[in-house]
């Protein structure tokens, strides 16, 4: 199939799923919200053709900061807060399939695995691309966006 013809059959599908909503003002099936970061252009996660596409996240806490430390607590942040995206889908961390990583520098591959693999049963990592890229939001160390399978 063109990746043209593709692409129009995927943004279709997206049209659908916005003719689908109800009533005006309510949440378009599909499109969730970011709970952390209400009033942003994005969704948190999209849901669609049976997986969850959860949007970059970054280390910030519950005050919208990053957290102190480096990228050792970031790294952990962000993965918390991956955590609480999935299990506000019902989801958990085996469900993830893909993620993309974001490193501010390189250099810091090392201490971002050792946190990232605490996260996932032994064996049973997502399938995984890293690459280093300069101006995070925030000035973040690390940015992580992944795809889960929906139940």
């Amino acid at each position: 199939m063109k990746p043209c013809i593709k692409s129009l059959k995927l943004l279709a599908g997206f049209l659908l799923a916005g003719i689908a909503a109800t009533v005006a003002g309510s949440e378009v099936p599909g499109f969730f919200p970011s709970a952390r970061h209400p009033g942003f252009p994005f969704s948190e996660a999209v849901a669609h053709g049976g997986m969850l596409y959860l949007s970059g996240d970054i280390g910030t806490g519950a005050d919208g900061k990053l957290v102190a430390g480096g990228i050792g607590p970031e790294t952990r942040q962000v993965m918390e807060n991956i955590k609480a995206t999935l299990a506000r889908h019902q989801l958990g961390m085996g469900d993830i399939v893909k993620c993309t990583v974001f490193l501010a520098d390189i250099a810091d591959w090392p201490g971002f695995n050792t946190v990232y693999a605490g996260y996932f049963d032994p064996g049973r990592y997502p399938a995984r691309s890293a690459l280093a890229a300069a101006g995070l939001a925030l000035g973040a160390k690390v940015e992580v966006e992944c795809m889960a399978a929906m139940r």
